[in-house]
């Protein structure tokens, strides 16, 4: 048996405050799914740090192509002898 018996009115009350406070909860947890999805799209957009690096990423991209290219002159040459 119960230690001690509630009213109807005490436990509709006690349900409504259950339910306030499951409210608070679900609003609190959806502001912080919100904020790790923003999180997780700044972490996996590849192409912020070439915008934030352009110059350094087109001064790169130039030797390489500089390099490369050298490299296969250099064996078309070698191939010509």
């Amino acid at each position: 048996m119960p230690a001690a018996a509630r009213t109807p009115e005490e436990i509709r009350a006690s349900v409504e405050t259950t339910r306030e406070e499951l409210r608070y909860s679900l609003v609190d947890l959806q502001g912080k799914v919100n904020e790790l999805k923003g999180k997780v799209n700044e972490l996996s957009d590849w192409r912020a740090p070439l915008r934030r690096n352009r110059r350094a990423v087109v001064i790169g991209a130039v030797a390489a192509g500089f390099l490369v290219g050298g490299g296969v002159a250099a064996a078309i040459g070698l191939f010509r002898r």
